[in-house]
């Protein structure tokens, strides 16, 4: 029997009894040409629908795994924003103790958090594509399962038409029906693969997706890794600022009020001590605090010099020169008759010295009247004794007179005053005689 041929509809190679017919029926003969082309192509569909459901499988395992790489990567994407996000958080604790370090790693910081945040929108697109990955895998294996069972459904045509060619003398029709369902579901099987192949191929682009995603995942997270090591470095160099800081600080406070010693070793003493008072100034020899200069009043400043109260008002018995105090009221403890320094007295002693004579003077000198007797009842009115030696102004007269004699009693003047006469000169050389007499001699 040769070949079988379809080179039209219902007609063939087999169509006479010569070349194996059966009926001499040109349509009829062709009947079991039609149905084994159609069988063959139901054959090469299947082979063909079982080779892209292979294909398929393949791809939606590459998918698969594509998908699992890509989640290893968002993974690590997402350990990596944590970093990156740990990194930040200890960037900014370290830029909040020093200002000018702190602005460094804030901007790292925010570096660090715009990368992780890159790093999650990869991670997100890379989960999305491997959802779709997966998806499209899961549809390819569908279409192949249904071109599978579509490539069995053809092959049992396939066999139910043979039998039925062997029958086809009773059965003719019955074949035409299968032979026609055949083609369709051979055209189906040959659809059904092609949308496998379709499906295998937008799989393997899915995958690739996932993979590019998944790069892409990668270097964002390659990227995070870098920002959080510089936020790491910048963190390093903040806690290094802040360190040098707190040294300052310290030592900053050392010298504004340690009063315990020196605020540095060999370099000096503190502001508060110099003020107020420490080890190493107080009464030192050419040292002394401020305080004690300005109101130490038991003891020296400085194991030499008095403070500025002191010398104000002290009453040390060292401090042999005397307080302006002393000098204004009296030495000791303010007395006026004690002397101050040696022989010498206070201001008020010798104002008081100074009203005493005053005094005196008024003792002695009345002032100025007219008559002998109005100058002593002035001055016994006041509660004085007239005595030898007193003087008043003659207002009378135009001189000075002086008691020579003092009254007995009061009233009435029994006193003898006597002015004080100019003396007489008329008797001595001129100046001109004099210089003359001076030259000759």
């Amino acid at each position: 029997m040769t070949t079988p041929a379809r080179p039209g509809s219902f007609t063939g190679a087999t169509d006479n009894a010569a070349n194996g017919g059966l009926f001499t029926d040109t349509l009829v003969d062709g009947i079991p040409d039609i149905i084994g082309a159609d069988v063959a192509a139901a054959e090469t569909a299947a082979t063909n629908a079982k080779t892209s459901e292979t294909n398929a499988a393949t791809s939606a395992t590459g998918a698969a795994t594509s998908a699992t790489n890509a989640a290893a990567s968002a993974t690590a994407a997402s350990s990596s924003q944590t970093a990156a996000a740990s990194s930040a958080t200890a960037a900014a604790g370290s830029a909040s103790s020093v200002a000018a370090d702190a602005a460094t790693a804030t901007t790292k910081a925010a570096q660090a958090a715009t990368s992780a945040t890159n790093a999650a929108a990869s991670e997100t697109a890379a989960a999305a594509s491997a959802t779709t990955a997966s998806t499209q895998a899961t549809a390819a294996t569908t279409q192949a399962n249904t071109a599978a069972t579509s490539a069995t459904a053809a092959a049992n045509s396939a066999t139910s038409a043979a039998t039925s060619a062997t029958t086809a003398t009773t059965q003719a029709s019955t074949a035409t029906t299968q032979a026609t369902t055949a083609t369709t579901q051979a055209t189906n099987a040959a659809t059904s693969a092609t949308a496998a192949a379709g499906s295998a191929t937008t799989a393997s682009t899915g995958a690739s997706t996932a993979t590019t995603q998944a790069t892409n995942a990668a270097s964002s997270a390659t990227a995070a890794n870098t920002s959080a090591t510089a936020a790491a470095t910048s963190a390093t160099g903040a806690a290094s600022s802040a360190t040098d800081a707190q040294g300052s600080e310290d030592e900053a406070e050392a010298w504004a009020q340690k009063v315990n010693g020196e605020a540095v070793t060999g370099e000096g003493y503190s502001a508060k001590a110099w003020a107020t008072g420490g080890t190493g100034v107080d009464h030192a020899s050419g040292a002394g605090n401020a305080k004690d200069w300005a109101t130490e009043t038991t003891t020296t400043a400085d194991n030499t010099e008095y403070s500025a109260k002191e010398y104000a008002i002290g009453t040390q018995a060292g401090q042999s020169n005397g307080s302006a105090k002393q000098w204004a009221l009296g030495g000791g403890n303010f007395v006026m008759s004690t002397a101050v320094s040696g022989s010498d007295y206070s201001a008020k002693y010798w104002a008081d010295q100074a009203a005493s004579s005053v005094a005196n003077f008024d003792e002695k000198y009345y002032g100025n009247y007219a008559t002998d007797a109005a100058a002593e009842n002035a001055h016994e009115a006041a509660g004085k004794t007239v005595t030898v030696g007193d003087l008043y102004y003659n207002t009378t007269s135009n001189a000075v007179k002086y008691c020579q004699v003092a009254p007995s009693g009061t009233g009435a003047p029994v006193g003898t005053w006597v002015e004080i006469a100019q003396q007489n000169l008329s008797g001595y050389a001129t100046n001109g005689f004099s210089i003359a007499m001076s030259i000759a001699l």
